[in-house]
């Protein structure tokens, strides 16, 4: 084991916004051993507060299912995957033929633009400040990381197997929201595991040397990927059946029981 790579919502972080202690303990143990850690997320890079105040992560993340390498040291991009503005504009006009009243949004490099009525009415306070507008060609300039599409009704489960097999060919599509029907859209070809063996053979880190841990359907490639997956057994179907190997719950610190399981076996070698 010589890299560890975390999913974050799900894996190691619930609702409330916390990590655990024990979580937390955990990865320090690691770090203090000489193992890797980077965090693999859906995330944008501005939603990084939980692991930088409450692990105290300095390293690498990466954010948005693999379209962005990004230093919490030097606080800025390394490296970016972008779509064109063409590729947006007709997957977003093959969704609104698919699905009744599909609302749309763009991740940037520069900010987070959203249509009128892709937010629900009670959105969480860290978007109000997001004010709705119509998108352009424009918020192109600012270097499309991700496309998002949100249905008010339905299951992400069943707006993916709707979409999927009509866009397949020109752009990555995937879900990581359980409780709504919002599809995440990224440059065809990139998914997380794409940029976790970048990272990985940038360190001389083979695949059978990393261990991760996700929970959703958009960590199934780099649970594939990686030496050692591990499915949050608290997680979505689709990834407990991407890997053999399974982490308790969620709930039950699962990633931290694993990571001290395989340090102490470290040890005895």
């Amino acid at each position: 084991m010589r890299l560890i790579a975390s999913d974050i919502d799900g894996t190691i972080l619930g609702h409330d916004g916390r990590i655990s202690a024990r979580t937390v303990a955990a990865f320090r143990d690691a770090a203090d051993a000489g193992i890797d850690i980077v965090f693999v997320t859906g995330r944008p890079p501005r939603w990084l507060d939980p692991i930088r105040d409450q692990i105290g992560h300095t390293g690498t993340v990466i954010c948005s299912n693999g379209a962005v390498t990004y230093s919490l040291e030097s606080e800025s991009v390394t490296a970016s995957h972008l779509m064109g503005w063409e590729t947006v504009e007709e997957v977003r006009g093959i969704i609104a033929g698919l699905a009744r009243e599909p609302y749309f949004a763009l991740e940037s490099l520069d900010g987070f633009h959203v249509e009128p009525g892709f937010l629900p009415r009670d959105r969480p306070p860290s978007l109000q400040a997001v004010i709705p507008e119509a998108l352009t060609p424009a918020m192109a300039d600012g270097g499309i990381i991700k496309m998002l599409s949100v249905l008010h009704s339905g299951s992400a489960d069943e707006f993916l197997d709707l979409v999927r097999p009509r866009v397949a060919k020109l752009i990555a599509v995937t879900h990581s929201a359980p409780e709504m029907a919002l599809l995440e859209m990224g440059p065809l070809g990139v998914n997380k595991a794409v940029t976790l063996a970048e990272y990985a053979a940038s360190k001389d880190i083979d695949a059978a040397d990393v261990v991760a841990f996700g929970d959703m359907p958009n960590d199934i490639e780099m649970l594939g990927w990686a030496g050692a997956g591990y499915a949050m057994a608290s997680g979505h179907p689709g990834a407990l059946a991407a890997t053999a190997l399974q982490a308790p719950r969620f709930e039950d610190d699962g990633v931290a029981r694993v990571i001290e399981a395989r340090l102490a076996a470290l040890h005895r070698t």
